[in-house]
């Protein structure tokens, strides 16, 4: 088991470390999650990563804003293209083009800053069990083997596959066969194995993360999922703020919660708490919730 969560990660670090092909310009492989394309943080940890090469050592992203354009071919590498928007004493500002096909799929404006000392408040961490004796995803997906049935068999695969990052729900829901309930979830998460000591690798394998149960979050008080048949479901666009140094291998909480869904958009946000309750990261996220006619 833990040969194989090793190997999980070296996987996901595999696809954060891009090919340069010149000067501003990577290339990046993908990984199929079971999903119609290619998953969201991928790309975006993919893009963060790209930004991140081309900043002076020292800077470290402070905040990233990006729109989903299209559907990732998981058959096809991603170019990514950066354009160096200024450099500045404390502050650097990238854009980022993920290109696929000739075609932007995913756009990106990341700003990246030298550590200052400031001003200092956060949000409390709410109160919630650790994540010691809850079950994580792999073994809550073993229980969900019944409903199978019920899933689209396009989507099958999906179920069974097993990532990078251990995923801990506080009150587990089933996606194969979900509930009605309010529009918040509390996930502890980390990496399934230890991470080098990069603070822009862990930034970077933050914001494939964050990418995990945001959009689920809108989902909740309509009992559907992205198994429920019919169902048309994506990331529209995803912000990100770091507000600290963070390590993705140890615990981290991500508290989630939906203040509305409207027009087939539901808007989720996160706030993310290390185990002694320091806020390093919030997130936000707009994404389509369409049910598909006949």
């Amino acid at each position: 088991m833990v040969q194989k969560s090793e190997a999980l990660v070296a996987d996901l670090l595999a696809q954060l470390d891009l090919e340069v092909l010149e000067d501003q310009l990577f290339r990046g492989i993908s990984r199929n999650l079971g999903g119609k394309s290619v998953f969201g943080g991928q790309v975006a940890g993919q893009a963060m990563v790209a930004a991140t090469r081309t900043v002076t050592p020292g800077q470290l992203a402070h905040s990233m804003h990006g729109y989903f354009l299209r559907p990732g071919d998981m058959d096809k590498p991603i170019v990514y293209e950066v354009e160096n928007i200024r450099d500045g004493r404390s502050f650097a500002a990238r854009r980022v083009q993920a290109i696929q096909h000739g075609r932007p799929i995913f756009s990106m404006l990341a700003s990246f800053h030298v550590a200052e000392d400031g001003y200092v408040h956060q949000a409390p961490m709410p109160e919630v069990p650790g994540p010691e004796g809850l079950a994580s995803h792999d073994e809550l997906r073993h229980e969900w083997v019944d409903a199978l049935d019920r899933v689209p068999e396009s989507l099958r695969e999906a179920v069974g596959r097993e990532i990078a990052i251990d995923l801990r729900p506080v009150e587990p829901w089933n996606m194969l066969n979900p509930d009605k309930r309010a529009p918040e979830q509390y996930v502890w998460f980390r990496a399934k194995a230890a991470l080098p000591a990069d603070q822009a690798l862990h930034r970077a394998v933050l914001t494939y993360a964050s990418d995990f149960n945001l959009l689920t979050t809108a989902q909740l008080p309509h009992g559907v999922s992205f198994f429920t048949p019919g169902m048309q479901m994506a990331s529209i666009d995803h912000a990100l703020w770091f507000h600290g140094d963070l390590a993705v291998d140890d615990w981290l909480l991500y508290a989630m919660d939906s203040p509305g869904a409207q027009d087939a958009r539901g808007l989720s946000r996160g706030l993310i708490f290390t185990r002694d309750g320091r806020l390093v990261a919030s997130v936000a996220q707009e994404g389509l919730i369409r049910h598909r006619q006949g």
